[in-house]
């Protein structure tokens, strides 16, 4: 099966205004952050073609100086799974991958673990991944989404809450491992074509997480589990731990 990585990237992020594209950056690092997550993608072995979808003409400039592709995409959409849905359109891959554009600390395996996840799931519309959770901050804050699943590794829900519930344990010591979801998705090519029309669901609305609407609507999501912690860089600390990882390394 083919297999493309549309990364969805806009500008105006509210804590962190061009994060895609800032100057300290590629300063500090030689590349602008979307261009760490666009060479990420390319050096994944199960990836065919890598597109960066932005709806600001300074990213797609910036991708395309530096050797690769981007498409240019509505300003009017709700989420970056409608943006990386209306790339999909024009794709002829079987599977595509949606990389988040702050991501630099992806790694190109776990890129291909998610695309091999539906080659061997025929039965799942989406794949993504999830790591064990390492401390009971992490498990009880909101902004760490967790994930449950079932015998066959597919995801029974999602939540900002401290799931599963431990009884009388540590989350270490629970007897149902908790763990922490990592936002990258593989969708059968068709599948997000339809994803993207489909209705919010309420237990999507309530949670803030889109991925609930595939669940709610009856479709299967394989995880796999891996090992790797990347964080997202969604706020000025995200920011600094990184660059500091960077420096040390």
């Amino acid at each position: 099966m083919r297999a493309a990585v549309v990364i969805p990237a806009r500008y105006a992020s509210s804590r962190l205004p061009g994060k895609p594209i800032l100057e300290r950056v590629k300063a500090e690092t030689g590349r602008y952050l979307i261009e760490h997550v666009y060479d990420r993608a390319a050096a994944a072995e199960a990836i065919s073609r890598v597109i960066v979808a932005t709806d600001d003409e300074r990213i797609a400039r910036v991708v395309e100086d530096g050797g690769g592709e981007a498409r240019m995409t509505s300003s009017e959409h709700r989420c970056g799974t409608d943006r990386v849905a209306e790339v999909a359109e024009d794709l002829n891959e079987d599977i595509v991958v949606n990389v988040q554009g702050d991501e630099p600390e992806i790694t190109p395996e776990q890129i291909s673990q998610v695309v091999r996840l539906l080659e061997s799931s025929p039965q799942a519309a989406a794949s993504t991944l999830a790591i064990p959770i390492d401390s009971e901050e992490q498990w009880k804050d909101p902004n760490a989404v967790k994930v449950v699943l079932d015998v066959n590794n597919h995801a029974l829900y999602f939540s900002r809450s401290p799931l599963p519930y431990p009884g009388e344990a540590t989350p270490a010591d629970s007897p149902a491992m908790p763990l922490l979801h990592i936002g990258m998705y593989g969708y059968r090519r068709d599948f997000l074509l339809r994803f993207a029309e489909m209705p919010a669901a309420p237990i999507e609305q309530a949670e803030q997480l889109e991925q609930l609407r595939i669940l709610w609507h009856g479709h299967t999501i394989q995880v796999g589990v891996t090992e790797h912690r990347s964080v997202g860089i969604d706020t000025p600390h995200d920011l600094e731990r990184w660059l500091q990882s960077r420096a040390k390394n």
